[in-house]
Formats: structure tokens, sequence, C-alpha cells
């Protein structure tokens, strides 16, 4: 424990003075323009469930059109589809990567025409269609044109939900 004192002691008497001011400053504008930037951005909004939020990016308006004339519109967001169920952490952790990567290329404008998704989303979003419909595709997987066959819902639906 005095090892940690002596430490925390050392490093505050070296900002003291005017390297302390400025240390303060710079700690401060850094401060300031982080949370500006994720008050501007309405990241609050992400933490949500509101698919309007999912819009708030240009690229993603005809997704949100086509979900809105969509069949599950009604009954379905964007989270029931494109987060996991099982695990509140595992949904968040989710949710800060898309919104990481979906930031950076939508910001840098270095994303494809035709948005793809990525292959561990692509499996959350098989395990939200079996968390819904579960039933119906366990009686899909035992038929006979099936048996034996794991069905993915998403190669034959693609377009369930944000029809255009």
């Amino acid at each position: 424990m005095r090892l940690i004192k002596r430490l925390w002691s050392e490093f505050t008497h070296a900002f003291t003075g005017w390297a302390g001011i400025a240390l303060a400053s710079l700690l401060g504008v850094v401060l300031g323009v982080g949370v500006y930037t994720l008050q501007y951005s309405g990241v609050t909004g992400y933490l949500g469930n509101d698919p309007q939020t999912c819009a708030n990016c240009h690229a993603m308006n005809e997704e949100y059109e086509g979900w809105l004339a969509g069949s599950h519109h009604d009954v379905a967001t964007c989270n029931d589809c494109h987060a996991p169920h099982d695990n509140l952490v595992a949904k968040y952790i989710n949710k800060a990567d898309n919104g990481f990567w979906h930031s950076l290329k939508f910001t840098l404008g270095n994303y494809p025409e035709n948005i793809q998704i990525r292959e561990h989303n692509r499996e959350i979003t098989e395990a939200a269609c079996l968390y819904c419909h579960g039933d119906f595709v366990e009686q899909i997987e035992n038929s006979s044109a099936h048996s034996g066959e794991t069905v993915s819902c998403i190669r034959c639906h693609d377009g369930v939900g944000h029809e255009r």
C-alpha cells in the first residue's frame, strides 16, 4: 500500500504548476469534445429498441423504409432480428461492435452499395429466426425434403422484414 501511495504522490507532483494546468486543460478539451461528439451522434438512442434510430444514417434509409412496409413491421424491431436474445451483455457487445463499424464505414463512405451482412451477424439473425419460428423450422428440417439438413432461413428469406 505504501508503494502505491508513493507512486501516486510522485505522479501527481510531476504535474504541478503550468504542466498541471496544461494537462488539465488538454484533458478537459478532449473530454468535452468527446462528450459533445457522443451527444451529437445520438449514441444513447442506440441503447434502446427504436427502429428509427437505425435510420439515423442515410445509408440505412432504404432498409428502414423496407421494414416499415415489411411483414415483420408489427411484430419485430431491428434488434429482434439483428441482436442476440439469450444474453444482455452479448446484445450490447454486438450493438457496440456493429455501431463502431457502421459509423466508421458510413463516416468514411467506405461501404458497398449493396450492404453485406457479416458472418457473425448472419448467425445472430439465423438464431433470431429460430427464436421466433423454431417450431415451424423444426417441422421443415424433419420433413422428408430436408431430412438431416440444417435449414438456413435467410438463404431463402433474405428479404423478410425489409421488403421493398
